[in-house]
Order: C-alpha cells, then structure tokens, then sequence
C-alpha cells in the first residue's frame, strides 16, 4: 500500500509533539476502538501514525514543524480496504458522534484533511486499483486510493487509455482527494478538470449508507447531477470511495512552442484569442517577468509554453491557431517546453525556504478575461505593500473561453531586528495578510477563490462572502446529509457541533 509523503519531518520525538490548534479533542471510548478493530485491520494510536495524520501539504504547516508541532492529531487512526469497511465505520461514529476526517495522499495545500477536533482519521489508501475499463467506451473505474502514477500506468499499459489528468501533485495525491477538492491537472485544457472527467461515484454517507450518483449513461437527464454534490466538497457531505471517469485513448500526436511577449496582459489577450477560436491545446502557460526570469532565465519578456498532445490532425489545426494568434510575439525556443517538463513538479525548494524563515505561498484563483489584467495588477501591487514582502509574481496555468486561473506566488521575511520570542506570530500575521490581499481582489473582481486547491482551514473564512446566500443552500445540504456534523468538521467554513476553529 502506498502512503502518504510528508512535506518536511518534525523536529520532534514523536511521543513529545504537540498539537498547534487548541480546542476541544472528541476521544474514542474502548467500546468503540474494540468495535472498529472489529472492522478493519488496521487501526492504531501510535503516536508517529497520529503525527503523520495530523498534516497535509500546507505550507503554513511547514513552520510549525520546526517548533515540533503539527496542526492536530486523531485521537485514532483506521484504514479500511473496501467500501463496506468504510461504511461501517462511518456508521459507528455516527453513532457514537465522534467526527471522521478522511484522507488519501494528504497532498493538499490548505488544511482540508487535517483532523481538527481529535476523533477518526480514516485513512483511504487501501482502497486503491483500477477497477472496470470499458476500452470500447472509454470508461473507467478508478478507486479512491489510487496514487496518481497508479492510475496512468495502469491504464495506459493494461488498456492503452489515459485519463489525461497530470496535477504537479501526481506522485503525492489520489483519486479521492482529486475529487473532494475539484483538482487540475496541468494538461487541462485538452481534457478538462478532474469534474469534467468524473461521470459517477460511489460516496459513503455520514450514517453508513452507500450512494451511487450518475455514470449509467451519457448525459442522462435524471434529475439534478448528485455527482458535482460531492466533487468538492472535501468530505464533509460523504466519503467517496470509488469514481468512474470518462478516459481518452493514448494521443498519437505531439506539438510544441514557446513565445516571448512585451507585457503580461499581451500574452493573456493572445490565450483568449487562442481559446476563443476553439484551440484547446493541452498546456497553454503563461509566465510574468519575475517568473519567467526564475523559470527560464528570460526576465526581460513574459514567456507562453505551449504543449499539445491529441490526434496528429487536431495538433497540427490547433498549432495553427496558436501561430496565427502569437504572431507578432517573439518566437523562443520551444525547448523551454522541455525545460518545464523536466521541472513542473518539483516542489523540493518549499520546506527548505520555510525552514530558513522565508515565508512562502501559492494561491491560485480564477476569473474572467475582461477582469484578469486588472486583477493581476492589484493583486501584485497589494502584494508589494504588505510590510516583509521580497518577491511577488504570477503565472496564467489553466485557460478556458471564458476566463483562466491565476496562479500567485508570494515571500516574505520578517525584519532582521525582529525578536525571536515574536517570530511564529509574525509568520502567521505575514501569510494570513497576504492571503487576504489575494482573496479580496478577486472578491472585488467578482472571481472564484480557488481554482483548484480547495478551501479546507485555510480559505474557510472567506467561503460565506464567496457564497452569498448559497452558503446558507450548502448548511442546509450539510445538516441533510450530516445531521450530527462528523464529517470533516472545520471545513468549508461550516458550523460544527465540536465548537469553532481558532484559526487564524
């Protein structure tokens, strides 16, 4: 069984670490541990099992690591290896009302698979595989605790199909978490977000009960979609524990470019006008001045990297288009394709820069052609005028006709006089500050807070503003699905019956 990577280890004996969120713990009593054992083979309260599943991949975590701490531990740890297991379990803490949060790879960035209140951490690995291909339909069946490399090499060489979904977390996430937080691959444009793969699910609900949504048909007409309930919605409604997705057969084609433009918002304007034509090549980024200096040694222009892969024909038409459009560009090598090839996702910079007190973030929103500009703008100058920042910029990762994402990276340091009693708050009062600088601009722009990474602890404050009055449609789906509020509680900004996070 493959297991989840840490991002950094903890300064800490494992028997000596301690939990950086305060609040209520939700124990599990003897007769509930006996009643689980009973169930799965696997459960444990070992304290490096605990350790470990008290943190994703968010960076913020990276810091409290140094200090020996972790976000915060289950009380429990249970990993079962099918659905029924899971369903039971479920059903006995429902019973008992002692929260569940599932996990997978815990690749996430924002603290969605992070236990807040003690409790079960069900940890869904065992439930990994290919389960039916249809070749002849393209269409299959992947379980919620499959890693990324898993699902490729299984369906490309046992079926000679491909899913097409690459996230820079490939060799760190799984299925389930793909879907609980609406993930992006990079090759996106050509096949789509992880929603517009998905057909069904197979979703465990909070009482034990087994749902399966969609996947019968194509573009049935059924009722309302119960699937794109569950797909980001971070296991607070149901656990999924199975997909089905629509697959693609192995492209036999291959196109490459690259392109220098004078200004970040010239090289938007010709992705728009890409798009706009019906060209969906699968990788179509762009790079401002700062990051194209650091990823290409070209900090002089804003470089565009195109990649497509599909049918020899369709590459050919869309190069096309892509030529047309980029024209008056300057042409670059388009062996700097080879270079983001060989570097998208190494992530190995993160812990180390954290670790030498350089606070360090991503944040990845979305929104309209017509208001991208102006947002990258405001958002880079926001960025600049909170006190400690050393570097801002950004890079357009996922295009579509109308609108693309944003990706923004920000670093700060804290004064050098900056006394080290008072250093972990500064970290938190930088990075919550810049957050906000990021979130409000695109609240104001009238864009989606994220893209692709989720919600979770992280962007939990911000979710009722983002949802309006859909906020109160999703509480009321939450107290309907989850009536005694075990599921991932803390999440999604939503109330829990455990009491409120603290956090930031």
């Amino acid at each position: 069984m493959t297991r989840p990577t840490p991002v950094t280890p903890v300064d800490a004996a494992a028997d000596a670490v301690e939990d950086h969120f305060g609040g209520v713990r939700v124990p599990v009593d003897d007769a509930l541990r006996r009643r689980l054992a009973d169930v799965c083979d696997e459960v444990t309260d070992s304290d490096d099992a605990r350790a470990d599943a008290a943190r994703d991949w968010w960076p913020l975590a990276i810091g409290w690591a140094v200090d020996g701490q972790v976000p915060s531990r289950p009380t429990l740890v249970v990993r079962p290896t099918d659905t029924h297991q899971v369903a039971t379990v479920l059903a006995l803490c429902n019973d008992f009302s002692v929260p569940v949060t599932a996990a997978g790879g815990r690749s996430g960035v924002c603290g969605g698979s992070i236990p807040l209140f003690g409790g079960v951490a069900l940890d869904l690995c065992g439930l990994a595989g290919i389960g039916e291909v249809d070749a002849e339909s393209l269409v299959a069946d992947l379980r919620a605790g499959t890693f990324g490399p898993e699902v490729e090499t299984g369906l490309r060489d046992g079926f000679g199909v491909t899913l097409g979904h690459w996230p820079q977390s490939m060799d760190l996430s799984t299925v389930g978490g793909w879907l609980a937080c609406r993930g992006a691959g990079q090759y996106s444009n050509r096949y789509g977000k992880i929603e517009d793969m998905v057909l069904g699910l197979e979703v465990v609900l909070a009482d034990g009960t087994v749902v399966r949504t969609g996947g019968n048909g194509p573009r049935s007409a059924t009722g309302p979609d119960l699937t794109q309930l569950f797909v980001g919605s971070e296991g607070t409604l149901g656990i999924i524990t199975e997909g089905r997705f629509r697959v693609h057969a192995i492209p036999g084609g291959e196109g490459r470019r690259a392109f220098g433009f004078a200004s970040f918002a010239d090289g938007l304007d010709a992705c728009r006008r890409i798009l706009r034509r019906g060209a969906t090549p699968a990788v179509l980024r762009l790079y401002d001045q700062t990051e194209s200096g650091r990823s290409f040694d070209l900090p002089a222009t804003n470089v565009l990297i195109v990649l497509d892969e599909a049918d020899p024909g369709l590459v050919e038409a869309t190069l096309a288009v892509v030529d047309d459009e980029c024209g008056p560009a300057d042409r670059l090598d388009a062996g700097l394709v080879d270079r983001w090839l060989t570097h998208r996702n190494d992530v190995s910079a993160l812990a180390p820069l954290w670790r030498s007190g350089i606070v360090v973030d991503t944040v990845e929103v979305s929104a309209r052609w017509s208001t991208l500009p102006g947002l990258y703008r405001s958002v880079l100058e926001a960025l600049h005028g909170v006190d400690g920042t050393v570097a801002a910029s950004s890079h357009q990762s996922h295009a579509y006709t109308d609108g693309a994402c944003l990706y923004f990276t920000f670093a700060g340091r804290p004064p050098v006089d900056q006394p080290p009693s008072d250093l972990r708050s500064w970290t938190e009062r930088y990075y919550e500050q810049a957050w906000d600088e990021v979130t409000r601009a695109t609240l104001a722009a009238g864009g989606a807070i994220s893209h692709h990474h989720g919600i979770g602890i992280n962007r939990a404050r911000f979710l009722p503003e983002a949802l309006g009055a859909g906020f109160d449609v999703l509480t009321s789906v939450k107290q309907a699905l989850d009536p005694r509020g075990i599921l991932n509680p803390g999440k999604l900004g939503l109330a829990t019956p455990y009491g409120k996070v603290i956090w930031p």
